[in-house]
Formats: C-alpha cells, sequence, structure tokens
C-alpha cells in the first residue's frame, strides 16, 4: 500500500464491502473527486495499492487526507447517487457527468443558403438532441453539407457527393429542410438514409475513391450516433417496468415509467414477493409523473444512460414489465 497516514489507513480497512458512493477530500476538506462502486471496500483501497499509470489519478491520490462514503441499497442507487453529487458539488477530478450545460442540440434551420443545420444550446424549433458530443453533432453538419441537396422519392434517397457545397435556392432549400426534419423525426427513414451511405462507401471503395468512402464513412458514424442520441432508449422507455434487485437484506422494487424513476421500496427478507409487488405497482400505477421531482432536458441524458445501462446488465427474472 502507498504510504498514507495511520488514520487514513484506518478508515480505508473499516470501509465495508458494500455498494455505495466515495468522496475523496484533501487536506482543506474539499471535495476532490466522488465515486461510486459495488464494493466501495475493494474500489478505495485498490486506489492505495499500486503506483498508478495514469497522471491525473496519480496527482489526485497525492493530494488525498480523507474519504466520505455513504452505503445505498443497490449498485443503480450508487450510480445516481454519484451523477447527483457531481453535478452538485462539481469536483475538479471528475470529467463525466459534470459539465452537461456544454451539451448540444441537432437543429434544422429555416431557410438559410449556408447552413441546412446548425448546433445549437438550448432547445427549439425542429431541433434534436440534447447529445454529449458538440464536436461530433458540428463535424456531421459540415460533412453533409457535401450532400445537399438531399430528395427523397417515396422508397429511396437520392443525394450526389459534391466536392463543394452547394448553394440552394429558397424552393431547393426548403425541400432538403423537409428531409432533414423527415430524417431526425423516423428512426425507419434514418436506417434507409444511413443503408444508402453504406452502398455509396462500399462502391467508392472498390472503384478506388478512397477519399469518398471515408468521407461516406464518417458521415455514416455521425448519423448513427444522433440516432442512438434520439432513438436508442426509445423502445424500452416506452414501457412501464418495475426492477427487482437483491439487497445485501432482502430486495428493493424500482417502478420506472417513461424512462424515470417514480418510486422506490425496500422490503426486508420476503416468503412471497407476487403480493408485495401487486401492491407496489398499483401504487406506482397512480403516481402522475407530473407530480415527480424533473430533471433538466440536458442532465437527464446522464440518468437516463445510468438507468439503461443498469436494465440492460439485469437478468430478466429481475424485470417486470407492466401492463
Amino acid at each position: 500500500m502507498i504510504a498514507i497516514s495511520d488514520d487514513l489507513k484506518h478508515k480505508i480497512n473499516n470501509i465495508p464491502p458494500l455498494p455505495g458512493i466515495y468522496k475523496m477530500l484533501d487536506s482543506r476538506g474539499n471535495i476532490i473527486y466522488v465515486g461510486k462502486s459495488k464494493c466501495l471496500k475493494k474500489r478505495v483501497k485498490s486506489y492505495f495499492m499500486k503506483d498508478h499509470k495514469w497522471e491525473k489519478v496519480k496527482k489526485m491520490v497525492a493530494l488525498i487526507r480523507d474519504i466520505d462514503y455513504i452505503v445505498t441499497d443497490t449498485h443503480l442507487d450508487a450510480r445516481l447517487l454519484e451523477c447527483s453529487l457531481i453535478k452538485t458539488i462539481q469536483p475538479p477530478f471528475n470529467a463525466q457527468m459534470k459539465n452537461d450545460s456544454r451539451y448540444a442540440y441537432l437543429q434544422v434551420k429555416e431557410y438559410n443558403p449556408h447552413n441546412a443545420l446548425a448546433v445549437v444550446h438550448e432547445r427549439c424549433a425542429y431541433s434534436y438532441g440534447p447529445l454529449r458530443s458538440k464536436h461530433m453533432l458540428l463535424e456531421l453538419t459540415q460533412l453533409l453539407k457535401n450532400l445537399y441537396p438531399i430528395h427523397f422519392d417515396g422508397d429511396r434517397y437520392e443525394f450526389t457527393y459534391h466536392i463543394f457545397p452547394i448553394t440552394m435556392d429558397k424552393d431547393t432549400f426548403e425541400q432538403n429542410q423537409k428531409v432533414l426534419i423527415d430524417l431526425f423525426t423516423s428512426e425507419e427513414k434514418l436506417n434507409l438514409m444511413v443503408q444508402q451511405l453504406r452502398d455509396k462507401m462500399i462502391t467508392a471503395a472498390s472503384t478506388y475513391h478512397y477519399e469518398n468512402a471515408s468521407i461516406y464513412r464518417d458521415i455514416i458514424h455521425g448519423l448513427e450516433y444522433v440516432k442512438h442520441g434520439i432513438n436508442g432508449y426509445r423502445n424500452l422507455f416506452s414501457k412501464k417496468l418495475v426492477l427487482r434487485v437483491p439487497t445485501q437484506d432482502g430486495i428493493k422494487l424500482f417502478y420506472i415509467n417513461a424512462g424515470n424513476i417514480l418510486l422506490t421500496k425496500k422490503y426486508k427478507r420476503i416468503s412471497s414477493l407476487d403480493k408485495y409487488l401487486k401492491n407496489f405497482i398499483e401504487k406506482g400505477n397512480a403516481i402522475k409523473y407530473s407530480n415527480t421531482m424533473k430533471i433538466n432536458d440536458k442532465a437527464s441524458i446522464d440518468y437516463r444512460d445510468i438507468l439503461y445501462s443498469e436494465i440492460n446488465s439485469l437478468p430478466e427474472d429481475m424485470i417486470v414489465f407492466v401492463e
């Protein structure tokens, strides 16, 4: 173990092997990092067991003088609490989930001869998102300029790559605008566009036009990123469901509607879950989302991702879909 004070070593050795969050504090008592783990004891101890290869971690460990922790019922609780604390405290050594104000929207513009799409920081008419990577969105808007105008004949898209972007007149721009709105509104149409881009990429590569092939590849990558941000969670979060997550001394239920946790309840060891589950669902159905705590549009991305990944990591028998 790295040389640390006896007080800190004693505190680390007494951290329980349970899920929760931990806070790293410096000599002034400032929280410099917030983390989470399924096993707090193992995770916290790992910071002091070896010489880390990442300079950022080395620097942080050298500053740690104290550690606080909070035990949670489940790993899901720990992840949600970690996210909330990072957004509230803004610890200097945390990078993810801290700067959600920088998340952006992709907007289909009104008539503008030079820009059919824009990257904006607030939701507005014909905007899609929010999405984390402003850089990815800016790159996509630039790449698509060389495909305009894009036409749709009812079955497929018609477009050609132009070395220099074409300046569209108002009528052409408005037709192109409608195509873009349909693209980002309909997952089916976005899938069709991506497939046609793949076909063009393969054709370009087979005829040794590697530069064009790489451009099509990058556009596909950008559109797939936008598609996942807009539609990636729609199927799962269009349903009501209950998670049945084991805890150290029982089970915890989470009632989820439209991607929002509306109700949680922890039960001690119980002989039959069916009766408790029925009552829990009835209480969950009685809750109106409008009366629950709202999270701002951009911050919701991080909470949504946590919930989505946790649900997908659970065995099927821990997920109950509610009619």
